[in-house]
Order: C-alpha cells, then sequence, then structure tokens
C-alpha cells in the first residue's frame, strides 16, 4: 500500500497543512471531529499533557484509518527508545535518526504496524514506504541558541519541518508573550529565511486567535504548517462563550 502523508501532499501543491493539536482528549472520536473540521494533520502532544503512549497511539490509528495525518510531539530529552515506541504506534512524524529506517536512521524493524494496517508486510516495503513517506521530522525552534544555530539545523538532511513553538521562544527572547515585538519577529525572519533556503517547511505552534500575526506568517513568511488550536484550547474558549451566551439571554 502506498502511503497517503498530507503534510508532502499539501507541500507539493504548495498548500497549507493545517494541524489540529489533541493535548487532553484521549477519546479518538476527537479525531473524527477534527477531520469534519477540515483539517489534514493530527499534532498530538506528549510533552505538555498526561496522555499516554498507548492514548497517542489509539489516536494516531484513528487518523491513519480516516486520512488525517497523526504527529505526535515528544517530551524534551525522551530518549529514542521512547520515540520509537511512538512511532510503532502509529505516528507518522519524530526525530531524524530514530525516525528512520537504515540506511538513513537507526530505527528498529517489528510488524503489523498502523501504517500498514497492521498487515503482514514484506520489509523491503516497510523500509521504503516508511522512510519516503511515513516518518516526517519536525523539529521545534523554541530557543535562542535554535535561532542562532538555524541555518545548521535547516540543513539536516531529512529534516521537513522547523517548527516555530512561540510561546517558549518568546520567553526565550525576553519577550514572554509579546508575538509582535522585533526581538520575537525577526527570530521568525530569520528560521524562515532558512526554510527557504535548505528547501524545508517552515511552521508555526502556539499562536492561536491572531489572525493578523497568523497571516504575516502564512502570507509574507512563507509557512505552510500551522498548528490551528488545540482541544483545550477549543473547549475553554468555546465553554467561556456560551456561558457569556447564557448569562446574556437571562439579562
Amino acid at each position: 500500500m502506498a502511503l497517503v502523508n498530507s503534510l508532502y501532499s499539501q507541500a507539493a501543491k504548495g498548500a497549507l497543512c493545517k494541524a489540529f493539536g489533541v493535548r487532553l482528549v484521549a477519546n479518538p472520536s476527537v479525531v473524527q471531529l477534527a477531520k469534519n473540521s477540515g483539517f489534514d494533520a493530527l499534532f498530538i502532544d506528549l510533552e505538555h499533557s498526561t496522555l499516554s503512549i498507548n492514548d497517542a497511539s489509539l489516536l494516531c490509528m484513528a487518523g491513519l484509518q480516516i486520512g488525517i495525518t497523526p504527529f505526535v510531539r515528544v517530551p524534551h530529552q525522551c530518549g529514542n527508545g521512547f520515540v520509537q515506541r511512538v512511532m510503532d504506534g502509529g505516528a507518522m512524524g519524530a526525530a531524524v535518526t530514530i525516525s528512520k529506517y537504515p540506511p538513513f536512521g537507526c530505527r528498529s524493524m517489528t510488524g503489523q504496524l498502523p501504517i500498514f494496517e497492521l498487515r503482514s508486510t514484506l520489509a523491503n516495503t516497510i523500509i521504503d514506504e516508511t522512510n519516503a513517506h511515513g516518518s516526517s521530522v519536525l523539529l521545534m525552534i523554541e530557543t535562542r541558541d535554535s535561532v542562532d544555530k538555524v541555518e545548521e539545523i535547516a540543513a539536516v538532511d531529512g529534516v521537513d519541518v522547523l517548527l516555530i513553538g512561540s510561546n517558549d521562544l518568546a520567553i526565550e527572547l525576553g519577550v514572554p508573550g509579546q508575538f509582535e515585538s522585533s526581538e520575537f519577529r525577526n527570530a521568525l525572519e530569520k528560521v524562515s529565511q532558512a526554510c527557504q533556503k535548505n528547501n524545508k517547511i517552515f511552521g508555526l505552534a502556539g499562536i492561536y486567535d491572531a489572525p493578523k500575526i497568523q497571516s504575516w506568517a502564512l502570507n509574507t513568511l512563507g509557512a505552510r504548517f500551522i498548528l490551528g488550536q488545540q482541544d483545550s484550547g477549543l473547549l475553554a474558549t468555546g465553554g467561556k462563550r456560551c456561558a457569556e451566551a447564557i448569562s446574556e439571554v437571562l439579562k
């Protein structure tokens, strides 16, 4: 079977890959809701959540079944073993060497993988299809050091996306929450330029309900991967609006 990866298919058209963040809801029904809403990918967060690897696998498998590409954010310094378990659970994206099979990486081979519908699959097919389509590499740019070394990072073979972690990066730059500041904007411009130079995809995460900044990132800087919102954020804002609307009716 040929693997379909929305990050690659959208990038090939110069289109935007829209990701839905999951950090709270373990029920796979949330995946169908994300698909119905028009998102192309999942961004399952195992760094800032209590979701387990098993939760992530169930979400990934649901995504694979209905055609929404699952990516998983792993915790900082979690180790290759953790990343490999996430990938074997159905994720289609992680970090470079452990996400790829030899000769491009050092991922260990196993059978009945979710991305191949748990079917027995020839080893060569697993290697070729996974390395080409089922192992996207998204690197988070969240520190001043990563911005300073972005040319070196962007030049790494096998990296697909440099994804801005907006909140952590702004804090590192000394401008927490100040996404309109020159410090933050200059950093994004530098990352964008490195992506363009090295044919990588520029991505934005952590900035929601801010169309002006999002428009600048998408239309000026050329971002083609964006984390649109997370389940927790949608529940928080939607719940608040609902309660306020009910209170207004009472008046």
